[in-house]
């Protein structure tokens, strides 16, 4: 059984790479797994997979517990979306519902969950509630197959366990440092903890799209939910192990989307399981640019009322400055780069593309 590094990108930064390498040589990593939106982040990279055996490692997750991609179809023609009227609803949505919807709305196993205040908010980073319409069909016997109407409105949902999963890592840090689990009572702790935070973030994104629907006076269905931070047991190459996605999506459970940054498409596309990627593929189109260097390449270039326009026409809601500069689509890499190095992997079909038409990020309450 021999440790293996498995890059797809060819245009990743050195000081991602480095981190896969360093992650690769913890105990009992069989494999590690970059993505092509990988991209360096705190100690670990993003955008990767990372298969070990007799170790299961809570710091390879990260704080986010749970965190993925929801993506519903509304009952709205695309057409009969007025957007001036949409925005000028949203600039007054709040970033957090209020205690009479949680009591009506969350389901009522979770109606004495500690974190039940933060249901049904999007937190902050790069996380984001975005309506968006079908731009153009690039496989039509897939997109055939999953009975979509291609003139209506979707909605895609971006975030995870909020303050839950954050509470999950301190607790295993102040307890175990970054060291692996390898006891069976102390694995079994952890995942208790790390499944509640898992059901805790679908739910979250849920209510995130009902409160948003119900908002502009729309339902929908949804079609697809997948978390991209989390661990599950898997036979790889013969041998049960854990493996840990930081930023990547499983390819074995049907149907996915893979966004770009505000301002630029998502992709709906059919995955293919291949254990040469450690059944996974991009989540996303990954950070180019460090947050703390968004501002000054970009303050000089663009206003802040000129950030919440987009070269596709599309708008964004974000009452907080600093995150539109962070969130900017330069500051992320070329998701059609991203897309193709998995169509060269064979790790994909697409079915679609996904035009943004409007952002929604964050009101700037606290």
């Amino acid at each position: 059984m021999g440790n293996t590094i498995q890059i797809l990108s060819p245009w990743t930064e050195g000081n991602a790479i480095d981190q896969l390498k360093k992650t690769a040589e913890l105990k009992g990593m069989h494999s590690v797994a970059g993505m092509p939106d990988l991209h360096a982040g705190r100690g670990y990279p993003v955008g990767a997979s990372f298969f070990s055996v007799g170790q299961l490692y809570p710091a390879l997750i990260g704080n986010d517990i749970g965190c993925g991609m929801s993506l519903w179809q509304t009952d709205l023609s695309a057409h009969k979306f007025k957007l001036d009227k949409a925005e000028k609803i949203l600039k007054k949505y709040s970033d957090f519902a209020d205690d009479v919807w949680l009591a009506d709305n969350v389901p009522t196993e979770l109606q004495d969950h500690a974190y039940k205040n933060s249901l049904g908010s999007i937190g902050s980073g790069n996380h984001f509630a975005e309506f968006q319409k079908v731009n153009k069909i690039i496989h039509q016997d897939l997109w055939d197959q999953l009975n979509l109407n291609h003139k209506n409105l979707f909605l895609l949902v971006h975030s995870g366990s909020r303050g839950l999963g954050q509470s999950i890592l301190r607790d295993h840090i102040d307890h175990y440092n970054h060291e692996g689990l390898s006891n069976a009572n102390a694995i079994e702790e952890y995942l208790q903890k790390h499944d509640d935070a898992v059901k805790f973030a679908s739910v979250n994104r849920a209510l995130i799209a009902e409160r948003m629907m119900d908002a502009l006076k729309m339902a929908g269905n949804r079609i697809l939910d997948l978390p991209h931070n989390y661990v599950e047991s898997v036979v790889i190459d013969g041998v049960q192990g854990w493996l840990h996605r930081k930023g990547a999506t499983a390819s074995h459970q049907g149907l996915a989307i893979i966004p770009g940054s505000r301002g630029t498409y998502s992709y709906l596309v059919m995955p293919k399981a291949q254990e040469s990627s450690l059944f996974s593929i991009a989540h996303g189109a990954g950070r180019k640019w460090m947050r703390s260097e968004c501002a000054g390449r970009l303050s000089q270039k663009y206003s802040v009322d000129q950030l919440t326009r987009t070269e596709l026409g599309s708008r964004v809601i974000c009452q907080n400055r600093d995150l539109l500069y962070e969130e900017a689509p330069e500051a992320y890499k070329d998701i059609e780069g991203v897309i193709q190095a998995l169509q060269d992997a064979d790790l994909i079909d697409v079915i679609a593309e996904l035009s943004p038409v409007l952002t929604y990020k964050t009101s700037g309450e606290r």
